[in-house]
């Protein structure tokens, strides 16, 4: 019996309206947001049946009670690509800041790393052999 379904990532954002159009100008769709109207506590964005919630620093302390980490390297997000340079680029021209450029890595990918606009670490990779 499997118990769970559909996992997701959340990442804490103290600026989630910017957070929001980071993820969506990369080609994230939003399908969820709470409040529906004004600023929301809580977005959801899917990309290739894959989901990222942004949730409010302040919400999570207040509604939940945690206290979220909103600094450092604490996650990923892997964005498989085809070109993984584009790829790179086109994230830096959405904001990103570098961290590292192209390069193999276990000889069959090709990786980079950037961070959004929050710090996260975005890895951009690619297969180069089968």
């Amino acid at each position: 019996m499997t118990v769970f379904r559909t996992p997701q990532i959340v990442l804490f954002t103290r600026d989630i309206e910017r957070a929001t159009a980071f993820y969506s100008t990369a080609g994230f769709d939003e399908v969820f947001r709470t409040p529906a109207t004004g600023t929301p506590i809580h977005v959801d964005l899917a990309l290739d049946g894959y989901r990222i919630g942004l949730a409010t620093e302040e919400s999570t302390r207040g509604d939940h009670g945690l206290d979220p980490v909103v600094e450092g390297q604490r996650a990923a997000v892997v964005l498989w690509t085809d070109d993984t340079p584009a790829g790179y680029a086109h994230l830096i021209g959405l904001g990103a800041t570098p961290v590292k450029p192209p390069e193999p890595w276990l000889e069959t990918l090709l990786i980079a790393w950037v961070q959004d606009p929050d710090g996260h670490l975005i890895q951009v990779v690619q297969r180069t052999t089968a």
